[in-house]
């Protein structure tokens, strides 16, 4: 079936991380499962366009597990964007700082995982959803969990800032778990910075109930080394008449992989999934997202841009699920992607799964170069050729960028494809 062994590349990091002793029924449930079926063989459908056992097969010989670099305060502040006031939350190499961080306690608590609450773990990404979810249950070193009570309103964001740095070659493997109760609302804020140019592969978790008449809102931004392979594995469970909002902005990185599940589990909930890749140079980015309606009376809203340029490429892969009794309903997918360069490629496939009768579920998906007449008609009207082609991609791009709920983090991450719109584009 494969060229590589399924279950090479996962015995050789297994065997990197022998004396974690934390955790122990979780690990020992994975490792029997990545023992069965091993890291996502090159041919495998859900991986056929982003090789990553192949990639890891190259490079997993001269890596080791990730410690803390050197971090100070210093740096830190430095990654701190403009207006930001909230709670800040520092993680180094994939390890949560108390040190540098600012945790206020107000309205929710924060703490690094114990032994006793091992059973938080694995209820929502399970291990049998995806084999790199089962590498980070056996190889994580410490995870975080993060719980909103009931009622709570947390006015000020809640700034997660994840620094990689490697020397040779790290594993790196952070892990988040988040519970919001019923009632609360609550904004995460997620920025990860590569320290160095050196190649790491990280491969994250993240966990997160939203419960009854909750509203979550979670913005990311990936700007990761160019050497970095990154899994991603992000699931939710969105219960009665909760709100869950994904906003993720990807710019850099080697081979990145994203994998964003929503479980809406009840009436009246709603799950939003926004995305914008803006690629150049030989970056990959897989965006692998899956809805699954299961109750009546529920509505999705998902739309992923893409603009790639040089010899990058994306993928879209996303799925709807909509079960026998999830009447009435409405779902709506969307992908839209600009090519720059005749190498740029991008593999989209949007997909509808529908058991239901009386639903309202819409996806499409479009791929082509920039409109050369609104290019002609801006530089008309006095504009250089480049900055009417940076004109039009952000108006394509800012789509997307306004979704992002935070207005400082908006500010700080719409600078950001600025610049790349007007340097590298």
């Amino acid at each position: 079936m494969t060229t590589i062994t399924k279950n090479k590349i996962a015995d050789q990091i297994l065997g990197l991380h022998p004396n974690l002793n934390k955790y122990q029924e979780i690990r020992k449930n994975s490792k029997a499962f990545l023992q069965d079926a091993g890291l996502p063989a090159p041919k495998e459908e859900e991986y056929k366009f982003t090789a990553i056992s192949k990639k890891l097969d190259q490079v997993i010989k001269n890596f080791g597990p990730a410690h803390p670099a050197d971090l100070d305060q210093e740096l830190v502040q430095k990654e701190v964007f403009e207006g930001f006031e909230g709670d800040l939350l520092v993680f180094n190499n994939g390890i949560y700082q108390s040190e540098l961080s600012r945790f206020t306690g107000q309205d929710y608590t924060f703490k690094v995982l114990e032994l006793e609450e091992e059973g938080e773990l694995g209820k929502i990404a399970k291990t049998e959803k995806d084999p790199f979810v089962a590498l980070n249950n056996a190889t994580f070193r410490s995870g975080v969990s993060i719980h909103v009570g009931r009622n709570k309103q947390i006015e000020k964001p809640i700034f997660l800032l994840f620094f990689n740095q490697a020397n040779k070659g790290e594993i790196i493997t952070p892990r988040l778990y988040i519970q919001v109760e019923d009632n609360a609302e609550v904004t995460f804020l997620e920025n990860t910075v590569s320290l160095n140019d050196a190649p790491y592969f990280s491969n994250m978790v993240t966990e997160i109930k939203v419960a009854q008449n909750a509203h979550v809102h979670y913005s990311r931004l990936q700007a990761e080394s160019r050497k970095a392979i990154v899994v991603n594995n992000f699931e939710t469970d969105i219960h009665r008449d909760a709100t869950f909002t994904s906003s993720v902005i990807s710019l850099s990185g080697d081979m990145v992989r994203n994998n964003l599940t929503l479980n809406l589990l009840d009436s009246g909930c709603e799950g939003n999934m926004y995305g914008l890749y803006l690629l150049n140079g030989k970056t990959h980015v897989d965006n692998h997202t899956n809805v699954d309606h299961t109750k009546p009376h529920a509505e999705s809203n998902e739309l992923y841009k893409g603009i790639l340029t040089d010899q990058s490429r994306g993928v879209f892969n996303g799925k709807i699920f909509v079960r026998q009794d999830a009447q009435k309903t409405n779902a709506f997918q969307q992908n839209n992607n600009i090519l720059l360069s005749e190498d740029a490629t991008v593999n989209t496939k949007p997909q509808l799964e529908i058991w239901a009768d009386d639903v309202k579920c819409s996806h499409g998906c479009t791929t082509g170069q920039l409109d050369e007449e609104a290019l002609f008609y801006l530089q008309a009207r006095g504009l250089a050729k480049e900055q009417a082609k940076g004109l039009l991609l952000y108006a394509f791009a800012g789509e997307v960028l306004e979704k992002i709920s935070d207005d400082s983090f908006r500010e700080f991450v719409t600078i950001k494809v600025q610049e790349r719109l007007g340097s590298s584009f």
